[in-house]
This record gives structure tokens, C-alpha cells and sequence, in this order.
């Protein structure tokens, strides 16, 4: 049975460099799109993406909107670039403040202290331009730390809206664990946004093992998408009762078996 899979990605291939997350979520798209599923994929675009060489444009109808992130407006602008072997469409979320800089995640001198607002913002600005697409997803399939508040807002501010009601989620964990932890104020920057739950006292100490944590108590399954993975957070995974499907290869069996693994949640 075909579905609909709204894919959140931290990276992708060709717009960034070959990864194990940018590889696999390029190749991923192509293969359940290929096997009858109606794909939308988002990415953030970051300042290193070279827009000409990969023919990014904005999407008019789509920018526009401004969303507040701990009492500052930032304008939300969505452009569009397609990989044309692929026959496959991605969506960017932009904004001067938090795309503009060269850089993914840090640069020479070491990582942005904003990684939490720029992932805030992304989510956001994911949530908010599906409801505009009016485009209801079956799955939301979100890869990378940066992609983990969208489970979060699913949950709590989106959890009415009758384009996300009755949607799945699924986060693939990766070996993309990040120094040290996220600015000191970002539990109260999510419950500025609506989230009210009592385990957001965990991200007091916002560490990568406290936002997976936190996380995959929203997820209705999890792929384990590297070998390896932070061990902590591998364990809560396995503690946690939840489907999970083991890493797989990018081979035909492979994505056969996530389409499976989607089709049982």
C-alpha cells in the first residue's frame, strides 16, 4: 500500500558533500518514491549550498511567513531545487539569520551557539509549509539531531491540525552526536512554543543523548541508520518498546524492507 512520507532531512546529497546521512537520505527518497509512495522532502539551506550550481529558486506562494523564535521574527523563505537523475523534488527552508553564514553546523571557529533556534526554526518552517501545501503525509520520517524537534511539535502544537492527526513518526538515528550541549535556555525556548510535558526536564541539560532521549518517546519507530551509533542512545532505543528496524543496506531488499517497516506502524 502506497503512503505519503514527509522526509526531514539534516542533509542531503548532492547539495552537501557524501555522507552516511546525506547518501542515505538522497537514496532513500528516490527508492520510495519509486515503489508508488508520495514523497515531500525538506532540507535546511545552508549558506554553503552554491544555489546557481544546484538551480534553488524561491517558491513565492510558499515564503513569506514570519515565525517567532524566542520573542524574535525571522522570515521563513522556501525554495525548491529538483535532482534531475532522480526525478525527485526537494524542499529548503531559508532565513538570513540562521542559513546565510558558509558553514553547516560550525566553521573555524568551532560550532553555532544557535544550532538550537536554526533546528527551532527548521521544524517550524517544515510543519508550517506542509499545512500551506495542504498536503496531508501518512509518515514523517525525520533524519539527524537537527531534524528532532519536528517529532516534538507534532505532538503538542501541530497535534490537532488535521493535516498532521493521524500521521506516524519515524527517526532514523545516526552517528551524529554533537559536542558538548545546546544553548543553556532551549527547554524554555520549546515551552515558549506550546510544549508542555513533564520530561522536558531532561533537556535542562540539553546534551545529544538527553534530545534523542527525549525524542524517541514521540517516535512510533526507529531505524538505527549507522552501525554506529552513541551507545547510550542506541539502548534507550532498544529499551523503549518501539519498532525498530536495523540498519540496512541501499540495496533493493534494503529499502523494500523500510517500505514494510512504514507500512506496519
Amino acid at each position: 500500500m502506497a503512503g505519503k512520507i514527509l522526509y526531514v532531512c539534516q542533509e542531503i546529497f548532492p547539495y552537501l558533500p557524501e555522507s552516511e546521512e546525506a547518501v542515505s537520505c538522497r537514496s532513500l527518497v528516490q527508492a520510495m518514491q519509486e515503489r508508488g509512495n508520495e514523497i515531500r522532502t525538506f532540507m535546511p539551506r545552508y549558506g554553503c549550498i552554491n544555489e546557481r550550481r544546484n538551480q534553488l529558486h524561491e517558491v513565492i506562494r510558499l515564503s513569506g511567513m514570519n515565525l517567532i523564535i524566542d520573542d524574535n521574527d525571522h522570515q521563513l523563505i522556501i525554495k525548491v531545487a529538483s535532482i534531475p537523475a532522480a526525478r525527485v523534488q526537494i524542499y529548503f527552508i531559508d532565513n538570513d539569520d540562521y542559513f546565510a553564514r558558509k558553514a553547516v553546523l560550525a566553521d573555524e571557529n568551532g560550532w553555532f551557539a544557535d544550532n538550537d533556534e536554526r533546528a527551532i526554526f527548521f521544524a517550524r518552517g517544515v510543519l508550517e509549509t506542509v499545512k500551506k501545501l495542504r498536503w496531508t503525509p501518512t509518515v514523517v520520517h525525520c533524519h539527524g539531531w537537527f531534524s528532532a524537534i519536528v517529532p516534538i511539535y507534532l505532538k503538542h502544537m501541530f497535534v490537532d491540525d488535521p493535516v498532521f492527526r493521524d500521521v506516524k513518526i519515524v527517526l532514523s538515528l545516526y552517528d551524529d552526536a554533537f559536542p558538548g550541549q545546546l544553548d543553556a535556555g532551549f527547554r524554555s525556548k520549546i515551552e515558549h512554543e506550546g510544549v508542555k510535558d513533564e520530561n522536558l526536564k531532561i533537556l535542562d541539560a540539553p546534551s545529544y543523548q538527553n534530545l534523542m532521549r527525549f525524542v524517541m518517546d514521540y517516535a512510533d519507530g526507529i531505524v538505527f541508520a549507522s552501525q554506529k551509533i552513541d551507545d547510550e542512545v542506541a539502548d534507550y532505543a532498544r529499551r523503549s518498546g518501539k519498532p525498530v528496524l536495523d540498519c540496512q543496506e541501499l540495496t533493493t531488499e534494503g529499502f523494500d524492507n523500510y517500505n514494510e517497516f512504514y507500512e506496519k506502524l
